[in-house]
């Protein structure tokens, strides 16, 4: 990886006072472009993929629910794997070309899908892509700058994330005005932005030798495996870091797919040509309060921003759970962006603080591992709860476990937590 890649901003800026340190490091700009057309491509297909399923293919909630939690349970288990695996080979860049050309070369073949077992099959296989190269991905993101810029830097990237997937559904939207029903064609041109991501990975810069010292880095053994009770690196990880965990896990059983919430918007009469543009005006709201977000976690601490973005979830859910009519469930599902922008960047960022710089591969990988048997158990108990005792059940019971998680969080993490995670206090 080049200097600009691995290496904090601090440190390629030079001497003091005589150069200012970038805003964002190139590295970030990059995975940053690659990111958002990415999104541009998957967020064509997946707010209308609920409609596809139900009308199309003839799916009912609860495979809507195996389909999704399966699909985010993989990306986030294969993550715990990539995160791993990065650390030891101190290689990212081969993880990340892997990971997104895999989602590129898949993605576009859910248009000739004949059932949902075989809609179920491709996103597994893309979420797979996603897996692979998600915490090599943000253990990059997380050496390309200093502590103190680390939540506008994750705040940056999911903002060009949301910007994606602002693009993808107003694409999608064109498309179906001019072809309507034409799902699966539209499906099939997601390999255009897909061409582009395959362009810049290309430019991605090698690896190059871990600035860590060998001391900080989990020691081998003599058959070349981690040594005995380093765990992979995941014993040398803080207690707190785990807590933590445990933490996320209770709000992410809680947090099913947003596919549920398009399938409720069409079920209150919203039509199905305005999911795509409402699904775009979602990540108007994620991107323009993304970068706040992470730059409020870098100043006033990262767990007050992540409460008050659960506390925000917990009304949603709340609202949705008690909704009867389309215009007031738009209306809230509008609010749900502010959740993603106050939670995402702070969340990473939290991780990047509790985590030793050589392990944080394999922290963002048991980040993203918690998330994913969340995400399983969530999306397929939302499901069923939907089928057996209506929608209201099933959001209300979200609405709880993001409060009862919020409640938990102020207790596991103290105020000030970046500054005390930063100087070594959170063991």
């Amino acid at each position: 990886m080049s200097r600009a890649t691995e290496e904090p901003a601090t440190e390629a800026a030079g001497p003091v006072g005589t150069t200012r340190r970038p805003w964002l490091p190139p590295a970030v700009w990059l995975l940053g472009g690659v990111s958002l057309l990415t999104d541009t491509a998957s967020e064509a297909i997946y707010p209308l993929l609920p409609i596809f399923l139900t009308q199309t293919l003839g799916a009912r909630p609860f495979a809507l629910g195996l389909i999704e939690g399966v699909a985010e349970g993989t990306a986030s288990l294969l993550k715990v794997m990539s995160g791993v695996l990065s650390d030891r080979s101190r290689k990212r860049r081969p993880w990340v070309r892997a990971g997104y050309g895999l989602s590129t070369l898949v993605r576009p073949l859910i248009g000739l899908a004949a059932a949902w077992p075989h809609v179920l099959f491709l996103r597994f296989a893309d979420r797979v892509g996603k897996g692979v190269r998600g915490a090599p991905r943000d253990a990059i993101l997380a050496a390309a700058a200093p502590d103190d810029t680390r939540g506008r830097v994750f705040g940056f990237h999911r903002a060009m994330d949301h910007a994606g997937a602002v693009a993808g559904p107003l694409l999608a939207t064109v498309f179906l005005w001019l072809a309507p029903g034409q799902y699966r064609t539209l499906f099939l041109l997601t390999i255009v932005p897909g061409l582009g991501v395959l362009a810049l990975l290309w430019r991605l810069p090698a690896d190059r030798a871990d600035p860590v010292p060998a001391a900080a880095r989990p020691a081998p053994s003599t058959d070349g495996m981690a040594a005995p009770g380093a765990g992979g690196g995941w014993s040398r990880l803080p207690g707190r870091y785990y807590a933590l965990l445990a933490v996320l896990l209770v709000f992410t059983l809680g947090n099913s797919s947003d596919a549920f919430l398009l399938l409720r918007l069409a079920d209150l009469g919203v039509a199905p040509a305005a999911i795509p543009l409402l699904w775009a005006l979602l990540h108007v709201v994620k991107a323009t309060t993304s970068v706040a977000g992470g730059l409020a976690a870098d100043r006033w601490g990262r767990r007050g921003v992540i409460v008050a973005g659960w506390l925000v979830y917990a009304l949603v859910y709340a609202g949705f759970a008690r909704a009867y009519a389309a215009l007031p469930a738009v209306g809230l599902f509008m609010a749900y962006g502010l959740y993603f922008g106050l939670t995402e960047g702070a969340e990473k960022a939290l991780v990047a603080d509790f985590a030793p710089a050589a392990l944080r591969g394999t922290a963002f990988g048991l980040y993203y591992g918690v998330l994913g048997v969340g995400a399983l158990l969530a999306s397929a108990v939302f499901g069923l709860l939907w089928e057996r005792a209506g929608p209201h059940a099933a959001f209300a019971l979200g609405s709880v476990l993001a409060l009862v998680a919020a409640g938990c969080l102020l207790a596991v993490v103290p105020a000030g937590d970046r500054r005390t995670a930063s100087s070594g206090g959170l063991v």
